[in-house]
């Protein structure tokens, strides 16, 4: 059987959560993480509001004066819901943002990727014009994907329709299939996409726990040009 290192043929790459992520991403030059509910769609909305955001796998003991660490969604206040760092007042300068999915990947692959980005619905054109402006660049989208409650990786459509939405400009020749099918995946959808998040497992366990506007937020399609780029272990506008 063949594994995802066999995308190193193509420019364009696909692969799923942290392990898929770390096969894709060998020997490439960007690595595009998507988690559309929550981890990069609540970092686009930070940092259109000016916040930087730092990836973690888990909530740290100790952080420096002024720094903030984003709670559980159930705790309220600042945490992963977008709908809370939309709310904050004042804004911090900087929030530490930790998941299991996309942030903890994130935090991953800046050890082994020259440039991290974080992509979501919302600001997946600006993520794939600034891609598409550098063809020379052998690229992974990472759509990260949920868990189950055994920690085994449950794929999240609402990630393969992220990584479609950026991969949309990117496809073609030097594509891989699982990109390509990310792209298709995203088109089909798209003419009803804030139905569908309503309606997929992502979308109806964030509305059943009182979260219906944060789904909103993540179906907000190119409402956002801020490219969110990992330097020195925070993201940043590139």
């Amino acid at each position: 059987m063949t594994s995802s290192a066999d995308q190193g043929a193509y420019r364009v790459r696909c692969e799923w959560g942290p392990d898929g992520g770390s096969l894709v991403a060998t020997g490439a030059d960007v690595a595009v993480v998507v988690d559309v509910c929550s981890f990069t769609t609540t970092t686009s909305v930070a940092l259109d509001r000016g916040i930087a955001v730092i990836p973690a796998a888990s909530r740290p003991a100790d952080v420096e004066p002024g720094v903030v660490v984003a709670g559980r969604r159930s705790e309220g206040g600042l945490s992963l819901s977008p709908g809370s760092v939309r709310r904050v007042e004042p804004p911090p300068g900087l929030v530490v943002l930790p998941s299991p999915n996309g942030s903890t990947i994130s935090a991953a692959l800046a050890a082994s990727v020259p440039t991290v980005l974080a992509a979501c619905l919302r600001n997946a054109s600006a993520v794939g014009a600034w891609l598409a402006a550098r063809p020379e660049l052998t690229v992974a989208v990472v759509p990260a994907g949920e868990r189950w409650p055994d920690g085994g990786l449950r794929v999240a459509v609402e990630d393969l329709w992220g990584a479609g939405a950026v991969l949309s400009t990117l496809v073609g020749e030097g594509a891989s299939p699982e990109a390509r099918v990310a792209a298709a995946a995203f088109a089909s959808v798209r003419p009803r996409l804030g139905d569908e998040m309503r309606a997929c497992s992502s979308g109806r366990e964030l509305i059943g726990l009182g979260f219906a506007d944060d789904v909103e937020v993540a179906a907000e399609l190119d409402t956002s040009t801020v490219v969110p780029m990992l330097v020195d272990g925070v993201f940043r506008p590139a």
